[in-house]
């Protein structure tokens, strides 16, 4: 395998050599747990915007604007989640933001104004952006661990909630109120926390195991700080990991939109859209580690960029539904392994704030997109606003070729 898959070496240990306990199986199933609980409950919450913009009586600009609140919420608690991951531990804030995530989805179908659309969107947003750097952190220390690229697997964990969640939502959106749907969620994803949330506070993560066996061996403990070198390559993975969240924000809340406002599709085709963008990139994340392994960081970024940006021409301007639908699996798959990689690569290099740093850029994707589309789609159409996801992708292609040098591949 090559090196640069090696998202860093083990932690090291004493004279003996790596002392470092091994990872726990059943921690890496929690920590998949939660990462599927995350896409399954975004999911949730994303099929049911139509009728939620209905509830509320949203134009396409006003609804971007509350839709904001999301991506909002996240940005703001990314970098407070990485001090306090440093301070309480990944895993414990992992738990936390997994309860409150939990709550906060059912609040939006509790509106009747944009207004307040925004303000509990913002809430639920600081719950899923804080939920994404703990758990990402605690991936990040296993990743470092076990000394194999597998983060794309926990990524796909969460695609698969995505399909789920998405799934479930196309099958009741016909017949169940947005509230009664919602507020059931709630229930499941309290549930999943309580069930799994312990395993998780049980472990401590590898890197808070590792760090006092440092100080005591003599060896020089890994710095804290960013160097300038390292700044660089974590903001130029946070600007890859941008343009790639740009792309699935605006399939998950722009998505099932298209699909039934431009391609007149009934409520349920219409959450498939995004179920089977979620199978597609879960199975490309499943087979995330392989690519790596064999065709190194470099490679894949590239060709999973390109690939996305056709998808998305094909899934924005194709006049029929099943046509948009391919161009939706495409794009799952081309976008598959550029987050993870990202996020990972930053994670190897600074740690949770690392993490946190590239994730707030990456989500920066998802706060500018949601307006922008909105925006675009009132002056010109939604379907041409969506060719901008194209743009971004073909870009995060151009940037994974310009990271070689970062990388080594």
């Amino acid at each position: 395998m090559p090196q640069l898959n090696k998202l860093r070496t083990a932690l090291p240990g004493g004279l003996g050599g790596d002392t470092a306990p091994p990872p726990s199986a059943r921690l890496r199933t929690a920590l998949t747990v939660f990462f599927a609980l995350d896409g399954f409950l975004f999911a949730g919450w994303v099929v049911r915007i139509p009728a939620i913009k209905h509830q509320t009586g949203a134009s396409p600009s006003t609804l971007g604007l509350a839709l904001l609140g999301v991506s909002a919420g996240a940005v703001i608690t990314m970098m407070l989640t990485g001090r306090l991951c440093r301070r309480y531990g990944s895993h414990a804030v992992t738990v936390a933001c997994g309860v409150l995530l939990s709550l906060s989805i059912a609040l939006p179908a509790q509106t009747h104004s944009v207004l307040a659309l925004g303000l509990v969107l913002l809430l639920f947003g600081a719950a899923y952006g804080g939920m994404n750097v703990a758990a990402n952190s605690a991936a990040v220390d296993l990743v470092t661990a076990m000394r194999r690229p597998v983060m794309p697997s926990f990524h796909a964990a969460f695609s698969l909630g995505g399909m789920v969640g998405a799934g479930l939502g196309g099958l009741v959106a016909g017949g169940l109120p947005p509230s009664t749907h919602l507020f059931a969620l709630t229930g499941i994803g309290l549930l999943v926390t309580a069930v799994a949330g312990p395993a998780l506070l049980r472990h401590r993560p590898a890197t808070a195991v590792a760090a006092p066996m440092r100080r005591t061996s003599g060896t020089r403990e890994r710095p804290q700080r960013m160097d300038g070198r390292a700044r660089r390559i974590v903001i130029l993975f946070g600007v890859i990991a941008l343009c790639t969240a740009y792309g699935e924000g605006a399939l998950a809340e722009w998505g099932a939109l298209h699909l039934t406002q431009d391609l007149h599709a009934n409520p349920g085709p219409a959450a498939a859209g995004y179920s089977l963008f979620a199978l597609t990139m879960a199975i490309g994340r499943l087979t995330g580690t392989t690519l790596l392994e064999r065709f190194g960081q470099t490679r894949t970024l590239v060709v999973g960029g390109t690939t996305a940006a056709a998808g998305m021409l094909l899934g924005a301007l194709a006049p029929t539904l099943w046509l948009a639908l391919l161009g939706f699996a495409v794009t799952g798959l081309g976008l598959a392994n550029i987050f993870p990689v990202a996020v990972g690569r930053a994670g190897a290099l600074a740690g949770p704030s690392g993490v946190a740093a590239a994730s707030t850029l990456g989500y920066g994707g998802m706060l500018l997109g949601p307006p922008l589309i909105g925006f675009l789609a009132d002056w010109f159409s939604l379907p041409v606003a969506l060719t901008t996801v194209t743009l971004l992708a073909a870009t995060a292609a151009l940037l994974g070729y310009g990271a070689r040098r970062a990388t080594h591949t």
